[in-house]
């Protein structure tokens, strides 16, 4: 399953990677974030792991992250791996002349067994909506400050 999703944000590009290319920032605009645990290499460099930890829904979810490319502040990619799913993302970042950001997200997802591949089929707008949503939150994190963190009171 692939889809791409673009977003303009409101800030100069060096305001936006400066708040994206932040670990601290991540539970800001990941809502359910719970742990973020290093696992090799200098974390968000290329070739880095990283361990996530997310409770969603009640449900405690882990994902490494494998850090594939990383050209800041045009683009980063990396794959995000999890029980039976294997995620890619390439994400571009657009400097434009309005003192705005572009963020395109170009998303693929591989899964391994049969129940996920039947619910991607019956259900590819769930994937696509989380993704949007994490990158609507982000916006409102770098545009207004505003914290996912906040709604969780």
């Amino acid at each position: 399953m692939n889809y791409t999703l673009q977003i303009t944000i409101n800030v100069p590009r060096e305001v936006f990677i400066e708040k994206m290319d932040n670990l601290d920032n991540l539970k800001h605009w990941q809502k359910g974030l719970k742990k973020i645990v290093p696992i090799s290499g200098a974390s968000g460099q290329e070739g880095s792991k990283t361990k996530l930890s997310y409770e969603i829904n009640k449900r405690e979810m882990e994902m490494v992250e494998t850090v594939i490319t990383r050209k800041m502040p045009e683009e980063f990619h990396a794959t995000y791996d999890t029980q039976g799913v294997h995620n890619i993302q390439k994400n571009y970042f657009i400097d434009n002349q309005d003192n705005t950001t572009t963020w395109r997200s170009e998303t693929e997802f591989k899964f391994s067994s049969f129940g996920l591949r039947v619910l991607a089929f019956f259900m590819p707008k769930v994937f696509k909506k989380q993704s949007l949503k994490y990158m609507n939150d982000f916006k409102a994190f770098a545009e207004e400050g505003k914290s996912v963190l906040e709604k969780e009171v």
